[in-house]
């Protein structure tokens, strides 16, 4: 197949939804031409390869950070890819839109244009987001638009059942759609790190969390829930940056946390693994997530987890086997897991090799597998279509 993917950030911009369509990109490639429209600036190339897929970035003038979009870039990228995907010609297969804000009016037209079938996923964030003022379920204008595209797509996927649900519930489809569970690479083998590589004590009780340190995420509950442990040997190391970077810091100040809380900043994937590989456990208390691909990374390194219930992870997260799912903003439950663990390494260890074995089941080659076939379906549907009419 001549597949065309369309998402408006791809790594190093962005966050967890990138980088799995990064993963996706590659592993279809290996059978299928894969060309990727996304956004550019920031110094990177218009035209590059990743592995053998293709990556056109288009000028989006506006972004001035790789870890967070801001309204004005959004809002140009779908005229610029629209522009740009106008020149890619008529040999399209299929168009797999990425997040239908803002993508999703490109795959949308393109689709149209080149009488292709645009299947169209969406991964939480681009849906609902609790911790946004401009999240697009609070407001009907852009509710509206977004109804259409999810029902003038060919097909809908969703990498969660709560993703799904939101179609329906928020949006009012009531449409048939997939459900496909993001995928990682496989871990790479990385030089080994020590927890002094990091500022840590050798002896500390790491507890890490990865991702951007933006509102949605909440990083500071971290940082009260560390304090509210009591257990003078524990300490936070937060991977990622971010507008609620400094936040972050304030906080462990405040709490007389300031050598116990380590913010590294955005790191390489490698950087990344190491800080995983040194950890006792991962932490989150993001407000919502559409699926939490950070979460399977984690599981994958072998740590037990520990978040809310509210989002996608719960499709594949489950209190005493993975680590443990606590009710939203719970702190007196979320301290009481985490000292659980510290309590008891057997019962950690139990959790982690769990999760190794758990997550064989979420690499990027089932969820590449899984997009095939609808993309299959999808072709074959629009083909029977036109022998019809």
């Amino acid at each position: 197949m001549k597949i065309l993917l369309c998402n408006y950030e791809y790594p190093p911009l962005g966050g967890g939804g990138g980088v799995v369509m990064a993963a996706l990109a590659r592993e279809l490639a290996r059978r299928h031409s894969v060309t990727v429209l996304t956004s550019g600036g920031l110094g990177l190339p218009a035209d590059s390869l990743d592995g053998a897929a293709r990556i056109l970035r288009v000028p989006v003038f506006f972004r001035r950070k790789f870890e967070v979009a801001n309204v004005p870039s959004m809002l140009a990228y779908p005229p610029m890819a629209a522009l740009r995907g106008l020149t890619l010609g008529r040999g399209l297969d299929v168009i797999n839109t990425h997040f239908v804000v803002p993508s999703g009016p490109v795959g949308h037209l393109l689709g149209r244009l080149f009488r292709v079938p645009n299947v169209l996923s969406v991964h939480g964030g681009d849906l609902y987001d609790p911790s946004k003022a401009t999240s697009p379920h609070r407001h009907a204008w852009l509710r509206l638009p977004i109804r259409r595209l999810l029902e003038k797509a060919d097909a809908v996927v969703g990498q969660s059942r709560n993703t799904l649900e939101h179609v329906a519930g928020i949006y009012g489809v009531a449409r048939k759609t997939e459900l496909i569970p993001l995928g990682i690479d496989p871990p790479p083998a990385v030089a080994r790190a020590t927890r002094s590589d990091f500022g840590l004590p050798e002896k500390a009780f790491v507890m890490v969390t990865v991702g951007r340190v933006v509102a949605r995420k909440a990083t500071v509950r971290l940082v009260e829930a560390l304090h509210a442990m009591r257990r003078p040997d524990a300490h936070l190391l937060v991977v990622g940056d971010g507008p609620d970077a400094e936040a972050v810091r304030r906080a462990a100040a405040e709490s007389n946390l300031a050598e116990r809380v380590h913010v590294v900043g955005q790191v390489s994937d490698e950087r990344k693994y190491q800080a995983l590989g040194i950890a006792d456990v991962f932490v989150s208390t993001s407000q919502h997530e559409g699926f939490g691909l950070v979460f399977l990374e984690a599981m994958a390194m072998g740590l037990p987890v520990i978040c809310y219930d509210h989002g996608g992870q719960t499709d594949f997260l489950a209190s005493g086997r993975t680590g443990f799912v606590v009710r939203l903003n719970d702190l007196e439950a979320f301290v009481h897991a985490i000292s659980a663990l510290y309590d008891q390494p057997q019962l950690a260890g139990d959790m982690a090799e769990f999760n190794r074995r758990l997550v064989q089941e979420y690499l990027i080659d089932r969820c590449a597998e899984r997009y095939e076939r609808v993309f299959e379906e999808a072709i074959e549907f629009r083909a029977r279509k036109r022998v019809i009419a």
